[in-house]
């Protein structure tokens, strides 16, 4: 007698209590739908949204820390850090630039604002300083002193994670200086605690269904669908550049590390999804992080390079700020020379890499910008009020994709990657293992522990632990 096999209903069901991909899916949806039909109902549902993000934040900083001073200790060698380090900010400026470069010639290319014809004396510019809380971006000699934490409980109480990251980095130098006989509890004390805020992660990713219902309802209902037609063409432009630099990363992606980024997407697409859904790259972060430990890539890798490309990083924000530039020069009839085009990538280079953190941050770049060029009305900034929040995912899912590829082309390029279990992770061949469930020192995780990881001459290195 065959098996009885499971009507469709009963699959669907056990679909959606299993799959945190199916669950996110139908939430988005059902987000979309409420939105449309209930805007009023719909704006009331952001506080879900809003709530999953706070939580997610509230974990943030003690995982980095806790990921970052195990994987120095770990790796026993605090000049592979640095290399990691300075090897990651190399990679973050040539794939940032290539960003910029892509979306100007997307820009001038397609025109976006042309014909427009606006007059810039007209525009209410009072809501842009809402949106930005009359702030700006800091100097670079500014945003070096912000780096450094003037309060270990400060940098923890801000959220601010490159403060984190410095003092993650002082306690593994300091433990990696002290050694084991000194100070022999410090390493399993911080292990526990990263095992307890990788379960605190696994309690609320429960809570992701709600929060992308939420943030979508919300979008829907306060933005509606009209304003895909009124900037049609610049939201057509902005999402092909990013298509088309994606295609280029996912071609060095292959040529660097040998592994397809169609395959990672797949891969990740849970956490994909509820970053696109909630409009943040920072509430996938624990988890990505989780899948790209697990996908081969070293612990003191991961957990510098992964971090700090949410501050160094920002290529769909870059995309975005090129044709963005463009955009209102042309709307307001400023023909921009190709002198002041490449002004505009440079000033975009330095800017760009002060706006994590910052309310408003692309419009104060956007304003910084055309004050620099001198021949853009600051005020026409404003025209991008409307579509900004429409390019939330374009930004998310560009950033969040190009700080994972940052993850595995520098551990390839440190020899901090197990290639052949990242290509079996990502063909299926070795199944993912939230870490909430399995305590991390019960975890046999080839590239945590330093076993079989590519040297510098593609060996496998010595067990270091």
């Amino acid at each position: 007698m065959s098996p009885s096999v499971p009507s469709l209903p009963r699959r669907v069901a056990r679909t959606l209590c299993t799959s945190l991909f199916a669950q996110v899916a139908c939430a988005l949806v059902l987000g979309i739908v409420v939105g449309k039909l209930w805007p009023d109902i719909a704006t009331a549902a952001q506080p879900l949204g809003d709530g999953f993000v706070r939580l997610i934040k509230a974990v943030i900083s003690p995982l980095v820390f806790c990921v970052v001073v195990v994987g120095i200790t770990k790796a026993g060698d605090l000049k592979a850090f640095g290399r990691i380090g300075l090897k990651a900010l190399i990679w973050f400026e040539v794939a940032t630039t290539l960003a910029l470069l892509i979306g100007l010639l997307a820009g001038n290319l397609v025109q976006p604002g042309a014909g427009m014809n606006i007059d810039p004396a007209k525009l209410d510019t009072s809501a842009v300083d809402e949106k930005t809380g009359g702030g700006s971006l800091p100097s670079t000699s500014e945003f070096i002193l912000r780096a450094l934490p003037d309060s270990a409980v400060g940098a923890f109480a801000e959220n601010s994670l490159l403060q984190v990251l410095v003092l993650a980095c002082l306690v593994g130098a300091a433990v990696l200086h002290l050694g084991h006989t000194k100070v022999p509890k410090i390493l399993p004390a911080v292990e526990q605690a990263q095992d307890v805020v990788f379960a605190i992660v696994g309690f609320v990713m429960k809570l992701a269904p709600l929060a992308v219902f939420g943030a979508t309802a919300h979008l829907v209902g306060e933005y509606g669908v009209g304003v895909m037609s009124t900037y049609g063409k610049l939201i057509g432009v902005c999402y092909a550049a990013a298509l088309i630099f994606l295609l280029l990363l996912a071609v060095a992606l292959k040529a660097v590390v040998g592994i397809s980024l169609w395959k990672f997407v797949r891969y990740t697409r849970e956490e994909m999804l509820l970053a696109l859904g909630t409009a943040s790259s920072e509430t996938v972060m624990p988890r990505m992080m989780q899948k790209l430990r697990q996908a081969g890539c070293r612990d003191d890798a991961v957990g510098l390079v992964l971090p700090t490309g949410y501050s160094f990083n920002l290529d769909g924000a870059s995309i975005y700020l090129s044709i963005g530039t463009l955009f209102i020069a042309e709307a307001v009839g400023v023909d921009l020379s190709p002198g002041q085009q490449i002004t505009v990538v440079l000033i975009l280079m330095l800017t760009s890499k002060g706006m994590a953190g910052v309310p408003g941050s692309a419009f104060l770049a956007l304003s910084a910008t055309a004050s620099a060029l001198g021949v853009i009305p600051v005020g026409a900034v404003a025209l991008l009020l409307g579509v900004d929040r429409i390019m939330d995912s374009m930004r998310v899912a560009t950033n969040l994709l190009g700080n994972c590829v940052a993850v595995f082309a520098v551990s390839r390029w440190e020899g901090a990657l197990d290639i052949d279990r990242a290509k079996k992770m990502l063909d299926g061949e070795i199944t993912f293992v939230p870490e909430e469930n399995t305590p991390i020192h019960d975890t046999e995780l080839t590239p945590r522990r330093g076993a079989h990881v590519d040297g510098p001459a593609g060996q496998p290195t010595a067990e270091r632990s």
